[in-house]
């Protein structure tokens, strides 16, 4: 299994296609905090991007992408002194899917949206990564983006049959592509899991636990697994991924049963024995541990939601 792909299926991502917006002269359009991971792609034309809490403006380019992954208020604009307008109001009014700003000709073009997750996702993935991913033009990664982009623009605009489901896979490819792309440019700026991706020992063990996340594993188990001593498992998985093994395993499992609570009608002890646990209340301990409530309450909150 790769832990990747299976964390990526875990978060139940979705992608949603904003409005256009165009541009000319002397501009600046502020936006509120996104849910989720908005993402934007320069498609004429230039621009700068400020990220509340990020320092100095992020300059952008025609084909550059950016991927913003913190609920942070951010400002699109053509220079420094121009004042920001509230972006409510530049979308309130569009024509054909596209919002204007600005006080000259058309000469920038932004698309984007914005992904969403479902229960926990920022606990599992988004905390552990920047608040703004810049990719830049000339990247294989930015020629992917801009594909997928255009043929989510294509799916949202002409509406054929399935059109939300293959833009809601388009999104999930353009993460991957950012993923991986901030993987290898920036490995020793990565904590958390998506480190351990990155180191090959980490990898072995975290593609193992994923594998097989209701066998009984031990470190020493582990260790022979990823061909190396426990003591070596231990000490490169905690100071890559910020925990244990074990203590990662537990809770990857209580991911693993909230999506059974979210989706399915087995029952606590059933959920318990498919994850790994011996009875409902070796599950209910460690899922309180983690999440701070009771499998039965999770169920109810995040059906009732």
């Amino acid at each position: 299994m790769d832990p990747l792909e299976d964390v990526l299926t875990l978060l139940d991502t979705r992608g949603h296609l904003s409005s256009r917006l165009v541009a000319g002269g002397r501009w600046a359009v502020r936006f509120d905090a996104p849910s989720g991971v908005k993402f934007n792609a320069v498609r004429r034309g230039q621009c700068l991007l400020e990220v509340d809490g990020t320092g100095d403006p992020l300059a952008l380019a025609e084909g550059d992408c950016y991927l913003l992954t913190q609920p942070r208020r951010f400002t699109l604009r053509s220079d420094l002194e121009t004042e920001a307008v509230d972006a409510a109001l530049v979308f309130a009014s569009t024509e054909g899917g596209v919002a204007r700003a600005g006080d000259g000709e058309d000469d920038v073009l932004l698309v984007g949206g914005r992904f969403s997750f479902g229960d926990r996702a920022r606990a599992l993935l988004l905390e552990n990564l920047p608040p703004v991913i810049h990719v830049p033009a000339g990247t294989a990664q930015a020629e992917t983006l801009r594909w997928a982009l255009a043929q989510i623009d294509r799916e949202m605009r002409d509406g054929p049959m399935g059109s939300a489901l293959v833009a809601e896979h388009l999104a999930v490819v353009m993460l991957v592509h950012v993923l991986r792309l901030h993987l290898a440019r920036e490995p020793g700026a990565v904590s958390g899991w998506l480190a351990g991706l990155g180191d090959p020992v980490v990898a072995a063990a975290l593609t193992s636990l994923h594998g097989r996340p209701e066998h009984p594993w031990t470190v020493a188990e582990l260790a022979v697994a990823c061909a190396v001593s426990r003591s070596t498992l231990a000490a490169r998985f905690k100071g890559t991924v910020g925990r244990g093994p074990l203590d990662y395993l537990t809770r990857w499992r209580v991911e693993l049963a909230s999506r059974h609570l979210r989706r399915g009608t087995d029952t606590v002890s059933v959920i318990a024995r498919t994850v790994g646990y011996g009875s409902e209340s070796a599950l209910s301990t460690a899922f309180k541990r983690v999440t701070g409530v009771s499998p039965r309450d999770y169920r109810k909150r995040t059906r009732a939601s």
